[in-house]
C-alpha cells in the first residue's frame, strides 16, 4: 500500500512468497507425476483384472494398492529430506541435485536398454507371464499387486522419489508438503482411473473400449515406456544439474 498523487492510496499487489514456491512445486512435479501415469503394464493389469468375476471389487482394491503405494514412498522421501536439510533458503540442497542427477541417469540408460529391446513387429510384443495369472489372484494379492506394480516399478519409484525430493526441498510447510504429495498421486493415478471409471460407467461398451485399450497398450507398451525413460531421464538430469549449478 503506497500514497498516491492527491492524497489518494494506491494498493499494490505483491504474490506471498509461500504461493509462489508452491507453483514452482507444482510446475516441477506435474510432468513427473503424468510419466507416472502413463504406465501401460498396470493399466493393462487393471483391464485384466476388471474382466475377472470380481473386477468391480479387485479394480478398486488394485487402484488403492497403487495410491498406497505411490503415497508411502512419497511420504518416506519427504521424512528423509526435511531432517537431512534438503532446502537451505528456500533452495535445494546440494545432496537433492545429485539425487536428481543419479535418478535421471539411471532412467536414461534404462530408457536406451528398452528401445534397443523392443520388438521390431508391435503384433509380436508379449505380455509378462505373471498377467496370465490375474483371473486367480485374492483380493489382498490384488492390493499388494497394485502397491507393487506403484512403488516397486523401475520407472514409477525413481519418480516418485524425484517428486518427493522437489517437494521436500522448496521449504513449504508440512500442510503444503502434504498437499503437494496428494496432488501429485492423483494426477500418477489418473491412468488406472480412465479404464475403471470406463468399466464402472461405460455399460455395454466397456469391454470393447477396454479391449481396444489393452491390445494397444500391449503392442508398443515397450517403445512407450522407453520414450518416457528417456524423456523423463533427460528432464532430471536438467533439474540435477540446474540445482548443482545454481
Amino acid at each position: 500500500m503506497e500514497d498516491g498523487p492527491a492524497g489518494f492510496v494506491v494498493v499494490t499487489r505483491s504474490d506471498s512468497p509461500l504461493e509462489a514456491i508452491m507453483g514452482k512445486v507444482l510446475g516441477d512435479i506435474l510432468g513427473l507425476a503424468a510419466g507416472v501415469a502413463i504406465s501401460p503394464l498396470p493399466i493393462i493389469a487393471i483391464i485384466l483384472i476388471l474382466a475377472t468375476p470380481r473386477g468391480r471389487l479387485n479394480g478398486v482394491l488394485f487402484t488403492v494398492g497403487w495410491i498406497l503405494g505411490l503415497s508411502a514412498l512419497g511420504a518416506v522421501m519427504l521424512a528423509i529430506a526435511s531432517p537431512a536439510g534438503a532446502s537451505a533458503h528456500n533452495h535445494p540442497a546440494t545432496w537433492v541435485g545429485v539425487l536428481k542427477l543419479a535418478l535421471g541417469l539411471f532412467l536414461v540408460l534404462f530408457g536406451a536398454r528398452q528401445w534397443h529391446r523392443r520388438p521390431k513387429d508391435p503384433s509380436q510384443a508379449q505380455l509378462p507371464k505373471w498377467m496370465s495369472a490375474i483371473d486367480r489372484l485374492t483380493p489382498v494379492k490384488v492390493l499388494a499387486l497394485g502397491l507393487a506394480l506403484s512403488a516397486l516399478n523401475a520407472k514409477n519409484a525413481p519418480l516418485t522419489l524425484a517428486a518427493g525430493a522437489a517437494i521436500g526441498s522448496a521449504g513449504l510447510p508440512v500442510g503444503q508438503q502434504i498437499a503437494s504429495l496428494a496432488i501429485f498421486v492423483v494426477i500418477a493415478t489418473l491412468g488406472l482411473l480412465a479404464p475403471l471409471g470406463v468399466f464402472l460407467l461405460g455399460g455395454e461398451r466397456a469391454q470393447i473400449t477396454l479391449g481396444n485399450w489393452k491390445n494397444w497398450a500391449a503392442q508398443h507398451n515397450v517403445a512407450v515406456m522407453a520414450v518416457l525413460f528417456f524423456v523423463l531421464g533427460l528432464k532430471l538430469l536438467g533439474d540435477g544439474i540446474s540445482v548443482l549449478t545454481s
